[in-house]
């Protein structure tokens, strides 16, 4: 069997999902081989030939994959993926975009959100926001999966695998970047912080999240939020934890004022673990809590941040 990952870039460094998804790929069992793909990526794949269990990085360094659209880089994935029995990329906006339409153009069905390897054919995945666990089996000749990077731990970076360049220059006539506006801040990316606190509804408006700005700082932490603070308009969605948000597993997970819906457990509930401020001793979220405070919120993060 031989494996083909599409490594995950982060302004052109290599994002930390892929030691992830090459864990997933070990899982399975084979050659493990990288493509990197897009302008300017040499230190991105000088980064991913480090990762253990890597035979070889392939490099696809051309402006048409700069920004990782889905029309070149499923164009891209065609060529090379006959060689391959399996191609993975982590379920982050940019594997959700272009291994589907791999998929597609490839006749064959995808594998979503896998969480577990059972066998180089048979995969566990999350259904019902994470209330129930499938496991499918696929008889594809190529299997396209993406993998929830949640699921499996990163591997190490004591490797060496040997670098390559790939010739394949593809035509895209179907698609053209416009522009991209990046929300500036200094905390950890939400989806790879060790640390994240979230506020919810309870929150009560966008201004009193100000309220976990100093616990952050002093727990080195990213901001989150539930859908319904994001609904209602207090933070911008690119925060939103959940179901159809960011899924998250840090070392540690502080929800406040968040009753706990599903959708909201299914993208934090393999943290490590997880703290719950709500005045609500009957929510919800304090079924899947490690520990629970119950108390009114505005008394106590002051408190708490004073104790830190």
């Amino acid at each position: 069997m031989s494996i083909l990952v599409l490594a995950d870039l982060h302004e052109g460094q290599l994002a930390g999902a892929t030691a992830h998804v090459v864990a997933a790929a070990q899982a399975i069992g084979g050659d493990i081989d990288v493509l990197v793909a897009g302008e300017g990526v040499q230190a991105a794949a000088e980064a991913a030939a480090k990762l253990d269990g890597v035979s070889k990085v392939r490099v696809a360094d051309n402006a048409v994959y700069a920004h990782q659209l889905a029309e070149p880089m499923g164009a891209l994935l065609v060529e090379l993926a006959d060689g391959y029995t399996h191609v993975l990329a982590s379920a982050s906006t940019t594997g959700k975009n272009v291994l589907p339409r791999l998929a597609a153009l490839k006749d064959v069905s995808q594998l979503s959100d896998v969480i577990a390897v059972d066998s180089a054919d048979t995969f566990k995945r999350p259904i019902y926001a994470g209330n129930a666990i499938a496991t499918v089996k696929s008889d594809d000749a190529l299997k396209v999966i993406t993998v929830r990077s949640t699921g499996f731990d990163a591997v190490g970076t004591s490797g060496s695998a040997t670098i390559e360049t790939v010739d394949v220059v593809v035509d895209n006539s179907q698609s053209s970047f416009v522009k991209e506006e990046l929300a500036q801040s200094d905390r950890p990316e939400l989806g790879g912080a060790k640390v994240v606190i979230s506020g919810g509804r309870g929150m009560g408006n966008g201004e009193n999240f100000k309220l976990l700005d100093g616990i952050a700082d002093k727990l080195g932490a990213a901001i989150g939020a539930s859908r319904a603070a994001v609904d209602a308009g207090f933070v911008p969605n690119d925060m939103q934890v959940g179901q159809t948000g960011k899924i998250v597993a840090p070392d540690l997970y502080i929800a406040v004022g968040i009753s706990g819906a599903i959708q909201h457990l299914a993208g934090m509930k393999d943290s490590k673990v997880i703290v719950a401020i709500n005045k609500d001793d009957e929510a919800p979220i304090f079924q899947v809590a490690d520990y629970g405070l119950v108390g009114d919120l505005f008394e106590i993060l002051p408190e708490l941040e004073s104790k830190l």
